[in-house]
């Protein structure tokens, strides 16, 4: 089965993470504190706001436990593959 989802824009990317919070059972103050950004970056986020700080955005897609996966656009453009959460990275 593929799980990838095909990410055009900010507000398709927000929607995949918000269903995945959702399909967790998380709030967004929950998920918010486990992936640690505020709550208001996660809610703009999930509403595609597109000035998204793209640090962030790689934080709340680890603790969604999806990955950005880069290709060469064809008909159906970049995609977010969800996958298992990645392991803690300690590095500075």
């Amino acid at each position: 089965m593929d799980d990838s989802i095909s990410v055009l824009d900010v507000a398709s990317l927000g929607e995949a993470l918000r269903q995945a919070r959702k399909e967790q059972g998380l709030t967004q103050q929950d998920f918010a504190d486990i992936v640690g950004v505020g709550v208001r970056f996660l809610s703009e986020l999930e509403r595609g706001k597109p000035t998204a700080e793209i640090g962030l955005v790689f934080q709340v897609l680890r603790g969604s436990g999806f990955e950005l996966v880069l290709r060469r656009r064809d008909h159906r453009g970049p995609t977010v593959t969800k996958r298992g959460p990645e392991p803690e990275d300690n590095e500075p």
